[in-house]
């Protein structure tokens, strides 16, 4: 890390590792904000977006039908950010399919975490406030059985990390964290400002809160995946959003390169507003794209239901099919509680009004998809891929132990 790119305006100080190199160590949250005429509007234009994914949220007939394949979105594209190659087809194929190997793919346990991270941080709400209990059992979750995992999962760090591409150095590193005396000061400032409801919007809270965290890097890995986690979760605790429906890592996955640049930004000078304006127009991009999405899917609901009236057992199977648009005989038998016969009878109907096809060119187990669901949960950057092959886009820079 060069400390000539940090300015007289970096909200920190820069201090010396054990190892005599160079960390930063931010100033307690909030800095000084100064809210010009743009800044207002973007805070208005994604205030305005989010309230009405929120209200919309309220109005589902079954929120469950929309939260579980939006988490699993959130999870794909969070998790892409650190280098994954996951998709989200794979994820609900895996669900529906009994596909278990010896040697689970790693890629697709970290994706299959952040779902039962982000579940567990929802249910937990419902007792804990946002803490650093909170956080530690998520990170706890995120990290069982994937790399890192032997990196003291559920525990902040004792030592000294950085943020680099494999084979860094604290010298060579693209950011270097605070060591760990100060490392601990910092995220206890941290989870004091969460509980700071006065002082600034929720959306700038959450924008503050979110490249904060980054920048403590509490553990010794997974801090981005965490990181991300919280932005729904906060914005659920302070009623912003009824429901888990914004997938914001699907802006960030986008605008990767400027994502990382403007983190890197608040730190060596200090460029609030540039990252405040960021974060508020993924809020806003997302929020409007998610509630275009989920009104889509439940009009395509009704209209399955009104093409199969006479037959409950499809009907039934429609509404797993919004869980998880993939689906085989053994899984219809299962979701639904009926025999064989009746599942394939329900999934033959299915196919007859072309709302399910077949993919996978079997006898036996075959697979179906339902693909106008699909369509409508799918990441831009997988349409139009038939099969699932390795990702072109450059990896992100992983949190390494020094």
């Amino acid at each position: 890390m060069n400390p000539k790119d940090f300015t007289d305006q970096a909200p920190g100080k820069l201090v010396k590792t054990a190892n005599g190199n160079w960390a930063f160590s931010p100033n307690p949250l909030p800095p000084k904000i100064e809210f010009d005429a743009e800044l207002v509007r973007a805070l208005s234009r994604a205030d305005t977006a989010l309230a009405e994914l929120s209200a919309w949220g309220t109005q589902l007939p079954n929120p469950h039908l929309l939260i579980s394949p939006y988490i699993r979105r959130e999870a794909v594209l969070s998790s892409r950010i650190e280098g994954t190659q996951t998709r989200l087809s794979d994820l609900l194929i895996n669900e529906v399919e009994d596909s278990s190997k010896p040697e689970p793919d790693g890629d697709r346990t970290e994706v299959q975490n952040y779902v039962r991270a982000l579940e567990l941080g929802l249910k937990q709400l419902k007792q804990l406030p946002l803490s650093l209990r909170l956080v530690r059992n998520l990170h706890s979750t995120l990290m069982q059985g994937v790399r890192g995992a032997n990196k003291t999962p559920g525990e902040f760090r004792r030592g000294q990390n950085i943020v680099s591409s494999p084979g860094g150095t604290e010298a060579t590193a693209s950011y270097v964290p605070p060591p760990f005396a100060e490392m601990k000061k910092a995220i206890n400032e941290w989870e004091e400002y969460l509980h700071d409801r006065e002082t600034l919007p929720e959306l700038i809270q959450c924008a503050l809160m979110h490249v904060q965290f980054e920048t403590i890097h509490p553990f010794w890995d997974g801090n981005g995946r965490v990181g991300r986690l919280l932005i729904p979760i906060f914005l659920i605790e302070r009623k912003k959003l009824s429901q888990p429906l914004l997938y914001v890592s699907a802006f960030f996955e986008e605008h990767r390169r400027d994502y990382y640049d403007l983190l890197q930004g608040t730190r060596t000078c200090g460029d609030w507003r540039a990252w405040l304006l960021f974060f508020l127009e993924g809020v806003r991009v997302v929020a409007t794209d998610a509630a275009t999405r989920s009104k889509a899917l439940v009009a395509l609901r009704e209209t399955f239901r009104l093409q199969l009236q006479g037959k409950p057992r499809a009907i039934a199977l429609i509404d797993q099919l919004f869980l998880n648009p993939y689906t085989t005989a053994a899984s219809a038998v299962r979701l639904t509680k009926v025999s064989l016969p009746t599942a394939l009878k329900a999934v033959q109907d299915l196919v007859s009004a072309r709302i399910l096809r077949e993919i996978s060119e079997r006898k036996r187990g075959r697979l179906y998809v339902a693909q106008k669901i699909y369509e409508l949960l799918v990441p831009p950057s997988e349409k139009g891929q038939k099969e699932p092959k390795a990702s072109t886009q450059e990896a992100a820079p992983r949190t390494r132990q020094n």
